[in-house]
C-alpha cells in the first residue's frame, strides 16, 4: 500500500553504502542484562573450578540440566502419535493446556472456573504472560499504575513500564532481619491510590526467596480488597518452591475464593524444567461470565499482533502431563524431589558457614524458600567473591540454590567467609 506521508516529510532516504557510514551509527552498545549478563561473564573464564549461581535454572548434583523423566515420556508419546500436526493454533493457544493450566493454579474445585468466570491464554512462558495482561491492562483498565515489590525480578519494570502501565514500589524485603518488611508493604499499600494494580508473587518471591505467612497474605488480601485495589500475581514457582503444588497456589486461591478480580501469569519453565520451550499461561478472573468472554475477546487482540499464536510443542507436552493422573503423579514426584534437593543445599550450606564461625546470622538462609537466596551480600563482597574465588551471582548478592551442589557448597561458604571477614 502506498504511503499516506507526504514527500517532502520523508526527507532523503539514508543508504548505508554512503560514505561508508551505518545508518545505525548512532546506535549506542547497551548494557549486558544483570542476570543474563553474569552468564556472559561466567562462560569467559578459564578457571575450572568457576560456579554459576546466576542463572535462574535447575542444576543436577552433577551440575547439569535436567529433563524430567515423566516430559521425556510426554515428547515420546507425542512424536509416536501420526496424528499430530503442526497446524497453527488458535490465538489464544491449546484448549486443554488453558482449561489444565486454570485448575492448577486455582483448583479443580474452584467456583471461578465452575461459573466460567476465568479465562486462560496461552502465552510464552512467565514474561509472555506478564506482557500480555499489561497491555491489556494499559488498554483496558481505568487505573495504569501499577506497584510492584521492592525488590522485585529485574525484568518486572521494564515489562509493565514498555507496556504503557506507571510502575511504582511498595516495601517488601526488609535488609536488617533479611525478611519481610510487612509494616512498610502495609503502609504503601494502604496509601495507593483506589483501584492500583500490584504485582505479587504468587510463592518464592525472586529475589529474596522471602514470603508472607498464610496470615499475612490473609491480611494482605483484605487491605487490597477494602482498597479496589487489582492482584496480578505472577507465579513462576508453584510446587517448585515447597515441593507441594496445592501449598504454592494457596495466595493466589485465597484471592480468587472472596469472588474478586484478579490477574495470574503462569510459568512451566521452573516446575516441569521447560525453561527454552518457552510456556505460560495468562488467566484473568472476572464477576461474572460474560464479562469473562469479553475480556478474552480483547485478549486476542493484544496477542494478534504481538507473536499471532503460541508454540504448540511444549503446551502439549503440559497438557499431556495434567490430562494423565500416572503422569501427574510423576511430576509431582519428580518436582518434589527438586524442591528437596534446594532445601538440602539450604541446609548444606547454612552448616558449612556455621562451621566456618563466619560473622553474622545466616538463619535466613533455611528460612528462606525457592531457587534463590538473598545473601545479604553488598556489590564489594560479591565483586571479592569474583575475583578471587570465581563465583558469579547478580551484584545484589542474590544466588541461585539450584546452582549448588554438595561439591561446591564449601567453596561458597569459604568464599563467602573470606569476603565477610575482609571486609571487617
Amino acid at each position: 500500500m502506498a504511503s499516506t506521508i507526504p514527500d517532502e516529510m520523508l526527507g532523503p532516504v539514508p543508504t548505508s553504502g554512503s560514505n561508508g557510514v551505518s545508518v545505525f551509527a548512532d546506535v549506542v552498545q547497551a548494557p549486558e542484562d544483570p542476570i543474563l549478563g553474569v552468564t556472559v561473564a561466567f562462560n569467559k573464564d578459564p578457571c575450572p573450578m568457576k560456579v554459576n549461581l546466576g542463572v535462574g535454572a535447575y542444576r543436577t548434583e552433577e551440575g547439569k540440566p535436567l529433563v524430567l523423566n515423566v516430559v521425556r515420556r510426554a515428547e515420546q508419546m507425542l512424536v509416536n502419535d501420526s496424528s499430530r500436526v503442526k497446524e497453527y493454533l488458535p490465538i489464544t493457544g491449546l484448549a486443554d493446556f488453558n482449561k489444565m493450566s486454570a485448575k492448577l493454579i486455582f483448583g479443580n474445585d474452584s467456583p471461578a472456573i465452575q461459573e466460567k468466570r476465568v479465562t486462560t491464554v496461552q502465552c510464552l512462558s512467565g514474561t509472555g504472560s506478564l506482557r500480555v495482561g499489561a497491555e491489556f491492562l494499559a488498554r483496558h483498565y481505568q487505573q495504569r499504575t501499577i506497584y510492584i515489590p521492592q525488590p522485585t525480578w529485574g525484568n518486572h519494570p521494564k515489562v509493565f513500564a514498555l507496556s504503557g502501565l506507571f510502575v511504582k514500589t511498595y516495601r517488601y524485603y526488609d535488609p536488617a532481619t533479611r525478611g519481610l518488611n510487612f509494616q512498610g508493604l502495609v503502609e504503601d499499600l494502604s496509601s495507593a491510590p483506589s483501584g492500583a494494580v500490584v504485582l505479587l508473587h504468587a510463592c518464592a518471591h525472586n529475589p529474596t526467596g522471602v514470603d508472607p505467612t498464610v496470615e499475612q497474605w490473609e491480611q494482605i488480601r483484605q487491605l487490597m480488597r477494602s482498597k479496589a485495589l487489582l492482584p496480578f500475581f505472577d507465579s513462576a514457582y508453584q510446587g517448585f518452591a515447597s515441593g507441594n503444588l496445592d501449598a504454592d497456589a494457596q495466595p493466589v486461591r485465597l484471592f480468587a475464593a472472596d469472588g474478586g478480580e484478579l490477574l495470574a501469569a503462569q510459568s512451566y519453565a521452573k516446575n516441569m524444567g521447560l525453561y527454552g520451550e518457552r510456556v505460560g499461561a495468562l488467566s484473568i478472573v472476572c464477576k461474572t461470565a460474560d464479562v469473562a468472554a469479553k475480556v478474552e475477546s480483547q485478549l486476542k487482540l493484544v496477542i494478534r499482533p504481538m507473536y499471532s499464536s503460541p508454540p504448540i510443542h511444549g503446551a502439549s507436552i503440559v497438557a499431556t502431563i495434567l490430562k494423565d493422573s500416572e503422569m501427574y503423579n510423576e511430576w509431582t514426584i519428580e518436582l518434589k524431589a527438586m524442591a528437596d534437593r534446594i532445601i538440602s543445599m539450604r541446609h548444606q550450606l547454612f552448616e558449612a558457614l556455621r562451621e566456618r564461625g563466619t560473622p553474622g546470622d545466616w538463619t535466613h538462609i533455611v528460612k528462606q524458600i525457592g531457587m534463590f537466596t538473598f545473601t545479604g551480600l553488598n556489590t564489594e563482597q560479591v565483586a571479592f567473591m569474583t575475583k578471587e574465588y570465581h563465583i558469579y551471582m547478580t551484584s545484589d548478592g542474590r544466588i541461585s540454590m539450584a546452582g549448588l551442589s554438595s561439591k561446591t557448597v564449601p567453596l561458597l561458604a569459604d568464599a563467602i567467609h573470606a569476603a565477610v571477614t575482609h571486609a571487617n
